[in-house]
């Protein structure tokens, strides 16, 4: 083999290397670690809206190459793990904001900025999981809401005839990436599904059942039956999913936590995007750990 085919063999190793990482990168937003996942993710978000699909592509893909140019652990980046804030701060900047020239400009910063949060939070060992991407678009909508408000872009709220609660379960998948076609959350339930079953079906399952709580605390019955009280749920659901009881139970907790949040976030008519879930998942994985000493202690 002559130097130039050792080039063009590298060139397509690192090319395919890089394709795996923005890929699991994508699976990475609802914890999965398989490319397929991601895949399905990228075909769903484009499928609701085709600028979305690219501007989560593209801050994957810078979200990564910051990665790569830091140095961040290779093993994490090969998981997708410097990917996923970064994806939902690029489709967030095409929810909120009209697709200017300046918040494309936004999305490569913003997907920057999230996985450099992402490597310290991880530094630190503190379970925040999308908080980077939380962090950022909060930031972003406060400099753009009061500086820049020409810029900002109200996305409509789809006026809802009849309710169907297998319906809101799948939108409350699809909304987990902002998109409220149900055909995007059928793609989105099924690319989880094929990476874990158990996961997938705790995710519809406790979709369906903070979306039934939801109705008792009087919110908007647009926002349950558009997935809206459902898809943090389903980031719990997912989380804990496991095959014992204590699992369940743990995914039950989760779920109220997350709920309670929401409505506070409703109330307060501050945008939630998946604080819940962090702030949930957070909660349980203290407790669980100070459970788990305290038997250690106790032993």
């Amino acid at each position: 083999m002559n130097e130039k085919q050792v080039v063009i063999n590298n060139n397509a190793k690192g090319s395919m290397l890089f394709t795996r990482q923005v890929l699991k990168g994508l699976g990475q937003i609802m914890l999965q670690e398989n490319l397929w996942t991601g895949l399905l993710f990228l075909l769903g978000i484009t499928y609701g809206s085709p600028i979305m699909g690219i501007a989560a592509l593209l801050a994957t893909c810078c979200g990564t190459i910051t990665a790569r140019i830091l140095k961040f652990d290779n093993a994490e980046l090969n998981k997708g793990i410097y990917g996923f804030s970064a994806a939902l701060t690029g489709v967030a900047c095409m929810l909120f904001f009209k697709p200017t020239l300046i918040i494309w400009l936004f999305v490569v910063i913003g997907s920057s900025v999230a996985t450099i949060l992402q490597y310290y939070f991880i530094k630190f060992r503190l379970p925040v999981f999308t908080l980077p991407f939380v962090l950022v678009t909060w930031l972003f909508l406060f400099i753009i809401g009061n500086y820049f408000p020409n810029f900002l872009f109200i996305p409509e709220v789809l006026e809802v005839t009849h309710q169907n609660q297998f319906d809101f379960a799948i939108k409350g998948y699809g909304q987990v990436i902002f998109q409220g076609k149900l055909l995007s959350g059928i793609l989105f339930f099924v690319a989880v599904f094929i990476c874990s079953p158990i996961a997938a079906l705790y995710g519809l399952a406790d979709g369906v059942l903070s979306g039934i709580l939801s109705q008792y605390l009087e919110v908007p019955v647009e926002s349950i039956s558009n997935g809206l009280f459902s898809f943090n749920a389903v980031l719990c659901a997912i989380t804990f999913a496991g095959e014992k009881v204590k699992d369940g139970l743990w995914v039950l907790v989760s779920i109220l936590i997350s709920l309670v949040v929401s409505f506070t976030f409703v109330q307060l008519e501050l945008p939630q995007l998946t604080f819940p879930f962090v702030a949930a998942s957070f909660l349980v994985v203290f407790m669980k750990q100070s459970l788990t000493a305290q038997r250690l202690k106790n032993s």
